[in-house]
Parts: C-alpha cells; sequence; structure tokens
C-alpha cells in the first residue's frame, strides 16, 4: 500500500479500506466457497481490481454499471471504484431490460460488468449498446469470450490509492421515483461513512464478527455493512435467498450477524425446517424496511436463538439508516406485550436530528402525525439529473422524505404511510403511479388503481382494482404476463379486483384507502 499524504480525510471509503488493511491485515475480510482473503489481500485485489477498471477506459469521476448477485466480487468492484475515484452504479437485476437501459442511461454508464448468470440479459435490443464488451464477471472456471474478470485481475497490477474527499461522491445508488422512473442518489464518501459509525455507535459490531450479507446488495440496505468493515468483520455473501440456502450458509460459515427485510424472516421461517441445521454461532438478527409483526418477532427471537435483535427505519437518501429499534426495545415490547412500541421504528440514531411537518412546514404538535424530515452527515447532498426533485426533497439542510409518521412521547418514531402511495413489499420500493401506467397500457383496462394491503409474508402485496371497457373482459394471468415486459417483477401486482368503477371522492380523487379498507383483510 502507498501512502495516502496529506490530502485525505478521515470519513472517506479510500480511509477506512486503508486502516483495515492494516489495522485487521491478518484477520479475515472475506469467507467464501472459493477461499478465503484477509484484509491485507482483499485490498491488495481491489487496488488490483481498480487497475481492471482504468485498463476498460473508467476514469476518475466515471460511473460504470454493476449487474450481480450477491459476492466477494461484487464488492471488490464496488470498493474499486472507491479505490480509484470512480463511482459504482450498482443495478436492479429484477428491473426490466428498458429499466435497466434507463438507469445506464441516466447515470453515463459506458462500461457495465455483467455476472454471467445475467449473460441471457444483454441480448435484449435496448441493451446492445453496453453488450459489446461488458466486463465480465466470472470465476476462473468459468471463462467467457470478452474481458473476464478474473483473467484481467490476474494479470493486473495494483495502482495507488485516490486521495478522495469527504464529499466526493461516492456511489450512486438508484431507487424507484415518484414519476415511475428511477431516481439516482448521489451519497458522498461522507454520508455512508457517516453511517457507518452511526450505525456502529449503536449496534457495536466486532472485528470477531462475521456478516451475511443477504439483502440484494443493489438495494441500500447493504450499505449497512459499512458499520462492519469498519470493525474489521468478515463478508459472507448470499447469492440468492432460500430459507435453506440462509440456514445452510450461517451453519457453514459460522455466521454471526444477518441482515434482512421482514418478508425474508417470515419465509425463511415457514420455507425450511430449522431444526436441520446449527445456528448457534448466530449472536444477532436485523430486520428493516418494515416492522415485523409481534407474533413473528417471538418466532424469530424462539427460533435464531440470538442474543440481540434489531430493526431500522431509513432510506436510500439516508445512507440508509435514520432511527433504530434496539433488542431491550424489542424485549419490553414481547415480555409486556407492547404492540406499539414493536411497530414502531426506534429511535433517532446519533448524529440524525428529526422534524415532523405539516404541509405548510410548520412543526406539528407533539404526537400529531406529519412528514418526517431528517437532517445529518448521512443525508445525501440530492439526485442526479433532477434538479426539481431534488429543490423540493433537500431543503435547507433537511431532507424531506415524503414519509408520513410521529414521534411519541417516548422519543420513538412510528411510520404511518407514504405520501407518494409508495408500496414496500419484500423490502423492495414500488410506486403504485408506476405500476399503474403498466397496467393502462393494456388494451381491455380503462381504469386502474394500485395500492398495498397487508401480507404476512411481504409485509405489504400489490392490489390492482381494474376496470375494463364497455364489454370487455380480462383475466388476471393476462395482465401479469403483459406487465412482465414493462415493469420488474416485484412490482407486478399478484392480486386483482375487478369493479365496475372505482371508489372516488367529490374531486373525482381515487380513494385508495378505500380499497385497502375493503379488500386488505
Amino acid at each position: 500500500l502507498q501512502p495516502f499524504g496529506g490530502a485525505v480525510q478521515m470519513l472517506t471509503l479510500t480511509s477506512a479500506l486503508c486502516r483495515a488493511a492494516t489495522t485487521y491485515r491478518d484477520k479475515l475480510a472475506i469467507i467464501d466457497p472459493e477461499g478465503q482473503f484477509t484484509w491485507a489481500e482483499f485490498v491488495d485485489r481491489i487496488a488490483c481490481a481498480a487497475s481492471v477498471l482504468q485498463s476498460l477506459g473508467v476514469e476518475r469521476g466515471d460511473r460504470f454499471g454493476i449487474i450481480c448477485r450477491n459476492s466477494f466480487r461484487n464488492a471488490e468492484l464496488m470498493y474499486a471504484g472507491y479505490w480509484m475515484g470512480a463511482v459504482p452504479v450498482p443495478i436492479n437485476y429484477r428491473l426490466a431490460p428498458g429499466e435497466i437501459a434507463d438507469i445506464l442511461t441516466d447515470a453515463g454508464c459506458e462500461i457495465v460488468a455483467v455476472e454471467a448468470y445475467f449473460e441471457a440479459l444483454l441480448g435484449a435490443d435496448v441493451l446492445k449498446p453496453w453488450a459489446a464488451s461488458p466486463l465480465w464477471i466470472t470465476p476462473p472456471a468459468m471463462p467467457l469470450d470478452g474481458q473476464s474478470y478474473e483473467a484481467l485481475l490476474s494479470a493486473a497490477a495494483p495502482v495507488p490509492v485516490h486521495a478522495a474527499a469527504e464529499d466526493d461522491e461516492a456511489l450512486l445508488q438508484y431507487t424507484g421515483g415518484t414519476t415511475g422512473r428511477s431516481k439516482g442518489v448521489r451519497l458522498s464518501h461522507k454520508n455512508v461513512i457517516s453511517n457507518g459509525l452511526q450505525v456502529a455507535s449503536t449496534v457495536h459490531p466486532r472485528s470477531s464478527d462475521i456478516l451475511l450479507h443477504v439483502c440484494p446488495m443493489f438495494h441500500s440496505s447493504d450499505l449497512l455493512a459499512t458499520a462492519f468493515t469498519l470493525a474489521g468483520a468478515a463478508h459472507v455473501y448470499l447469492p440468492e435467498f432460500s430459507g435453506d440456502g440462509l440456514f445452510a450458509a450461517i451453519e457453514k460459515h459460522h455466521v454471526t450477524f444477518v441482515i434482512m427485510v421482514p418478508g425474508m424472516v417470515v419465509m425463511a421461517l415457514k420455507g425450511a425446517d430449522i431444526s436441520h441445521y446449527d445456528l448457534s454461532s448466530l449472536r444477532a438478527l436485523w430486520y428493516g424496511g418494515s416492522p415485523l409483526a409481534i407474533e413473528w418477532i417471538i418466532k424469530a427471537l424462539e427460533a435464531f436463538q440470538v442474543a440481540d435483535i434489531f430493526q431500522c427505519y431509513g432510506q436510500t437518501e439516508a445512507s440508509p439508516a435514520a432511527t433504530l429499534l434496539l433488542t431491550a426495545d424489542h424485549l419490553e415490547g414481547v415480555e409486556a406485550g407492547n404492540r406499539e412500541i414493536l411497530g414502531s421504528a426506534g429511535r433517532l440514531l446519533p448524529g440524525v436530528d428529526m422534524r415532523i411537518v405539516d404541509p405548510e412546514d410548520y412543526e406539528v404538535a407533539p404526537g400529531e402525525p406529519g412528514e418526517i424530515v431528517i437532517r445529518g452527515p448521512n443525508v445525501s447532498r440530492g439526485y442526479l439529473n433532477r434538479p426539481a426533485e431534488t429543490a423540493a426533497a433537500f431543503r435547507d439542510g433537511w431532507y424531506y422524505t415524503g414519509d408520513i409518521g410521529r414521534i411519541d412521547d417516548r422519543g420513538y418514531l412510528h411510520v404511518f404511510d407514504r405520501k407518494q402511495d409508495m408500496v414496500i413489499t419484500g423490502g423492495e420500493n414500488v410506486y403504485s403511479s408506476e405500476v399503474e401506467a403498466a397496467l393502462s397500457k393494456h388494451p381491455k383496462v380503462l381504469e386502474c388503481a394500485v395500492t398495498g394491503v397487508p401480507d404476512e409474508t411481504y409485509g405489504e402485496a400489490l392490489l390492482a382494482a381494474i376496470v375494463t371497457g364497455p364489454g370487455e373482459t380480462v383475466e388476471e394471468e393476462e395482465l401479469i404476463a403483459h406487465c412482465r415486459d414493462l415493469i420488474g417483477g416485484y412490482k407486478i401486482p399478484r392480486r386483482y379486483v375487478f369493479l365496475d368503477e372505482l371508489p372516488r371522492s367529490t374531486l373525482h380523487k381515487v380513494l385508495k384507502h378505500e380499497l385497502r379498507n375493503i379488500y386488505g383483510g
């Protein structure tokens, strides 16, 4: 490793990597079926991966796409971007090809690293501009024609670390947009490292921890792993989620800490026999994205036998965590049957300020609902190529989340609803306007409305209310097939009601709360 020089600041991901390579030099950073790497070895691979990116024409300040399941190579390429001053753009591979093309175009990515698993994806016409020379992410035993990552890596020499500044853009993370198109959230080094420190000060990760990456790495929840990198912990990656896969990975790699969305917790406990696995190494479970029903919290505590359990509220714009519900809160809720505390999102992380405001931006009375507004060193500077939306959401140092909530007299945040009708299903954010736009393109659909209804497994499920044209009928399967070419699979409703007309107010606005009340049982 070459010395930084005097220009480097401490709240950077490059500083964190260099510190890990020295402070935790001989400790394991990566545990994988292919092998293990110490922090010194892994950071050396990162420096070589940065060299590979440079050889493909990626320069400082450029953005490059990554389409890859969870893996240490995915993390390695993300870190390589930080190392050389380029900006990684993790892509949600569940999106339709057109949606992926929109993101790559919006971000200005000329180079995209693609896991061989998604080779067929690049056959789509809209992705042909990037299909000519992708960087293929493959293990050594799976060479592909073209530019194979491992082949290039083995021939590369490590490059010196770039002296990043705290406010330099480190990562461009895309999230769902209220207009139906994804928004690129610009996260700086300071944003990501600050949230890592905020989380670490509350969760207390250990250098002896082994963190299992379960949530997809294109999801902002994976940024919670920053706290564990700062602590010198080891990382294990689960390519695809299943209950048996989760439990087998915990047993095989002696995982101590796992982060999941509530739907994963429910699916794991419903879909696999936990008694077949030794989970004695696991000390902590973290879930986030939505509350977990008290019955499933009790089942999770009994099944996983963890000493600690956490739940957080946040958004990509917060890098991602803003509040945390601690182990003591869970135990108080379970032992006292306090559903209110278990249904909350916890209290503010250190360094995060929060206001609850009305539509005129005045703070509401204590305990009253309003829009959740936050600020802190972890909050993004805004969106890429979205000046109007940036100006609307980021004002006077505060980020206006678009979520409705209240703070109780003990300081716990309770999140009620989303101003823009966002539905969180299985930890994924889905905007109803985007789904409605896709359904409306079907020739037999006259009107439609999409909302979220409670679902035991996914937290919320998408419900579509359909009004067909005169004399027309349409089947659910036909609508599902129609949507597959337009939106990602997780955005497609699986529940439908067919109505003569949609419920409306006197101002002719669709009353989605009536749909939820009638069909949400």
